[in-house]
């Protein structure tokens, strides 16, 4: 993939974010989306060897519309100026966790898990931390996981400790968690290497384990 050619089309589209300018420009959007769908392709072929609930993904449908949703937001500009590719079991629109990969220039970044489940999931994750704290404690220490991504997001989190947990519960930092998601940046010159995927790759081996966590417990 022409990583150039997509960081190129994004920074001159952040300059010039209007209809008459995106539709004289569609051609090479076209051109981006398309070698974008082949990158992925090739990132669910691997990905899939390691993670099988990944393997049948249609790489088509793992990408996001360029196109903002403007009804609710003051800034009514038209088109992101990014791009990005979301691979979980059963697809985007499903609320497994999965692994993401955003593209914008100087802005790339990995990340992986589960961002604000819904309430009934949020329970059940919750319930498999307490119950299995010293596996997903493992999981986050990891050697590998921490060089990759240190901990857990922490932004996302409550004041107070959840119900039926106390404060005195060992796991409480994590319980109190209303996102489970780790995050990495990426240079814009990593992701130009021809051999990029192999990078991706790296990353989403060392989270495999927090995904294939979270994911038994919504069940």
């Amino acid at each position: 993939m022409n990583f150039n050619f997509l960081f190129q089309f994004l920074s001159e589209l952040k300059e010039n974010n209007t209809k008459i300018w995106f539709d004289l420009n569609r051609d090479r959007y076209k051109i981006i989306k398309e070698e974008l769908e082949s990158f992925t392709k090739e990132w669910i072929i691997e990905l899939g060897k390691i993670d099988p609930t990944i393997g049948n993904l249609d790489a088509k449908k793992c990408g996001f519309r360029i196109n903002r949703d403007v009804r609710f937001s003051n800034n009514k500009d038209p088109y992101k100026t990014n791009m990005g590719v979301f691979l979980n079991q059963g697809g985007k629109s499903a609320w497994n966790a999965g692994y993401y990969l955003h593209l914008e220039p100087n802005n790339c970044f990995f990340a992986a898990g589960n961002h604000q489940p819904e309430a009934d999931q949020l329970i059940k994750i919750r319930q498999e931390i307490d119950y299995n704290f010293d596996d997903f404690k493992n999981i986050i220490t990891e050697k590998t996981f921490v060089e990759n991504f240190k901990t857990l997001n922490k932004e996302n989190t409550l004041k107070k400790s959840p119900k039926a947990y106390t404060e005195d519960n060992p796991a409480i930092e994590y319980l109190k968690l209303k996102s489970f998601i780790v995050e990495t940046k990426i240079s814009d010159e990593n992701v130009k290497n021809p051999i990029f995927i192999n990078d991706l790759m790296k990353l989403s081996k060392s989270v495999k384990p927090l995904i294939l966590f979270l994911n038994q417990a919504m069940v």
